[in-house]
Formats: structure tokens, sequence, C-alpha cells
């Protein structure tokens, strides 16, 4: 019998959501994220870079610019309209003190009770590698989560204004393929698809199908895989580690 998925807890008023690139928090997580800022609740985004070696085509100078107007319109599809970048360099950002630090500043400022991230594992359910600033992200995620709390961890934080914060209480990861809870994504699904659209210079490049059809496609699949283990309703799932 397959094992169901639980509800994500409803009882929090702001998260913040942190991934390395822009278009992460897109392909699968933004249909949770409207249903969320159409609860009332806040989201903020934090990109560690702004995706400037995603394209080969277009130089990083170049691309920076065109990838960080594409997040900001495609949060703001979603009710999002706190977007940060960190500025860490794509492709090479490396999990250390750095990331932690930046991560856990983040954190003070926009005090969340959720954090969201993407999948911190070496693969994608043992089908794919995954990426080295998605392991590095991921995990400086789920540390900076208790770095954030603790005088003592980064104490220029503090000399900076930036008080701890010791309040998160969960820490999401989307994209994981031992997903424990999940959030219904019939309200949220359309508004998704056009967020992830949002990114259509990164797209094109991609994929030589139709940007919408290819957004439809993946995003309703993802969704409706996951519906079997959520009595029937399409999902967007994560793996929830409570603190």
């Amino acid at each position: 019998m397959t094992e169901q998925l639980r509800p994500m807890p409803t009882d929090w008023r702001r998260a913040l959501a942190v991934v390395a690139h822009p278009d992460d928090l897109e392909y699968g997580c933004a249909a949770a994220v409207a249903a969320w800022t159409d609860g009332g609740r806040e989201v903020a985004y934090l990109l560690a870079t702004r995706g400037e070696a995603g394209i080969d085509t277009l130089e990083p100078e170049r691309c920076a610019p065109l990838r960080e107007q594409e997040q900001r319109a495609s949060a703001a599809v979603v009710g999002v309209s706190r977007v940060e970048f960190l500025d860490h360099r794509d492709g090479v950002i490396e999990y250390g003190l750095d990331l932690r630090r930046d991560i856990a500043a983040a954190i003070r400022r926009h005090r969340p009770e959720l954090l969201v991230t993407l999948n911190h594992r070496d693969t994608w359910g043992g089908v794919a590698w995954n990426t080295p600033d998605h392991r590095a992200v991921g995990r400086a995620t789920l540390d900076a989560a208790a770095d954030a709390g603790n005088r003592w961890i980064f104490p220029e934080l503090t000399e900076q204004g930036l008080a701890p914060w010791s309040g998160v209480r969960w820490v999401a990861v989307a994209g994981s393929a031992t997903p424990t809870h999940a959030v219904d994504a019939t309200v949220g699904l359309e508004r998704s698809v056009r967020s992830l659209l949002a990114h259509r210079t990164y797209l094109e490049v991609l994929t030589d199908q139709d940007p919408e059809e290819y957004c439809r496609t993946f995003l309703t699949g993802h969704v409706e895989a996951s519906a079997e283990r959520f009595g029937g309703r399409p999902a967007v799932t994560f793996e929830l580690f409570a603190r």
C-alpha cells in the first residue's frame, strides 16, 4: 500500500525560499507558493546566483540581468514581490562558511517560520546526478536554519544589526525522492505554468518544443504523478524537516 503524503503545515505566516538559480522554484514548486500567497502568507525568494552561466549563447554579463528580470516577473505571477540575489557565481557555488553566513543573514532579515529549498542530495532519485550548485545551496540552507538562531555563530551578523532568529520551525525540500508532505496544486497549477513560462529566454534555448506546451506538460505531469499519494489531488511534494 502506497504511503500517503501529509498536508503541509498551515500555521505559519512567513516563508523564505532559498535556491541556487532563476527557474529552480518554478520547476514544480510555484503552485504551492501560489496557494500560500492566496492564503495571505508572505513568501520571499533568495537566489544564490543570477543564473549567468545557464545559457551557452549568452555571455554571463548579458545573461545575468535578463535572468534576474525574468525571475522577478516569474515570482510576481505567484504573489511574491521580495526577490533577493546573493551574487555567488553560477555553476561554481561552494558549500562553506560564506554561503552559510549569507543564508543565515537572510533568515535573520526575513524571519521565516518555513524555509523552502531544493533537493540537496547527490542524485534525483538515483536516476540523474544533481548539480553541485543545488547540493551546496540545499545543504547550506538546512544548516543555516540553525546558524541563524545562534548568536555565537557568525557574531558579525549581530554587530551588523541582524539579531538571531530561532523561529524557523520547518525546512521543506522540494524535488526530494522521499517526500513526506504535499500541497494541493489544483488552484495554483495554471499560475505555476505562467510562472515557469516567464523564464522564456532560458526556455527557448532549453527546448525546441513550444514553450507553453513544454511548461504545461512538465508541470502537469509532475503534480499528477503525486496524486495517488494525496487523495487523488494533484500535488507539489516536499520532504519536511521539523526543527
